[in-house]
């Protein structure tokens, strides 16, 4: 596959699993029985990438956190989610594309998730501006956590931006005070929120979805004041370094843990070697039919349950069983509610069209 991007790091696994595939057209051409040897690459490349994934340096994850084909809001949305209504604008005429949001349904359960967004080409980039909110982004974020605390919804954010626009346009619109009052507001709100920090989580950028009673990162996510490039310009004058900064800033899920910056770090499984090798924990071209809900069950508390009506990998539904775990356990006197009342939805509906 030409579009996928392979790490520095992940070489070695890329070219075991060449040799694996030669061997297997080799074996086909020739009806030859290559099967020992083809077990024998398979099980050494397992072993290897368990490893390599176990030892990671913070620099190699954050590569990883950065990785342009690394699911973006819109895939979560479609893994996690049914009935997902994408509610636009700041109601003082703009509508940030860097940050999305909507009502949808997980399990049934009706919830208001926002998150920051990045595309995957070049194009959808410059319509999100590479993740970067403005201003107005988010004032629309503080909006539908307010409307979510009108209607009781519980509130889940999906945080994935290198922060904040820094340009002149976004301080002359008040960045700066944007980003203050929803840390103002968020730790106000009476309804739970979850956070989650999908990738990339920098600078106040992030910190403005993520004021929240419970926030969790994924294993191969970071979170940081300052990207090490940033730091290492700053420290040594030397971007170069940043390899150096990241291992100094401690950005890394067991790091933030243990410094009880996050609540929780949700772990990533590798792919299957029957798998196209990107090594991206999630595989956006994989068959979108998985579908994680959780449902309450009595006085046993809640269940998970996860259906695939094709082939995800067990990495897809796992990180989507989890997140949908921890926002159950975070809003549990939620887990009873049937819907959102449709008069709240007919009406949203018909102010976005204008109507």
């Amino acid at each position: 596959d030409k579009k996928v991007q392979i790490l520095d790091f992940e070489k070695p696994i890329y070219i075991m699993q060449e040799k694996i595939e030669e061997l297997k057209k080799i074996s086909m051409d020739t009806n030859m029985n290559y099967n020992s040897e083809i077990e024998t690459l398979e099980k050494q490349t397992e072993e290897y990438k368990k490893e390599l994934y176990e030892n990671l340096e913070p620099y190699q994850k954050l590569q990883i956190a950065r990785h342009p084909m690394r699911p973006n809001f819109y895939d979560y949305i479609h893994f996690m989610t049914e009935d997902f209504i994408e509610l636009h604008g700041d109601r003082e005429g703009t509508d940030d594309r860097a940050i999305a949001g909507g009502i949808a349904k997980i399990g049934g359960i009706p919830v208001m998730i926002v998150g920051t967004v990045k595309g995957k080409t070049t194009k959808e980039n410059l319509e999100c501006n590479f993740g970067m909110p403005q201003p107005q982004g988010y004032r629309k974020a503080l909006r539908l956590f307010e409307h979510a605390s009108r209607f009781n919804l519980p509130i889940i954010t999906l945080i994935d931006t290198m922060g904040a626009y820094p340009g002149i346009k976004a301080e002359e619109t008040g960045q700066g005070i944007a980003i203050a009052v929803n840390l103002k507001e968020m730790a106000k709100l009476e309804v739970p929120i979850v956070s989650v920090i999908t990738g990339e989580g920098c600078s106040g950028g992030a910190l403005g979805l993520a004021v929240s009673d419970k926030v969790m990162i994924l294993e191969h996510a970071y979170y940081t004041v300052i990207s090490p490039e940033g730091c290492a310009s700053i420290l040594w004058r030397d971007a170069a370094m940043a390899n150096k900064a990241a291992n100094a800033l401690k950005i890394t899920g067991d790091d933030l843990l243990k410094f009880k910056i996050v609540d929780e770090v949700i772990k990533e499984q590798i792919a299957k070697i029957g798998e196209k090798i990107t090594i991206r924990r999630f595989i956006r071209y994989e068959a979108p039919c998985c579908v994680s809900t959780y449902i309450h069950n009595g006085k046993m508390g809640v269940l998970l349950e996860t259906k695939c009506e094709g082939s995800c990998s067990d990495e897809t539904k796992t990180i989507a069983k989890d997140i949908c775990l921890h926002i159950a356990s975070s809003a549990p006197e939620f887990v009873s509610r049937d819907q959102i009342p449709q008069s709240v939805i007919d009406e949203e509906t018909r102010i976005e069209m204008g109507k």
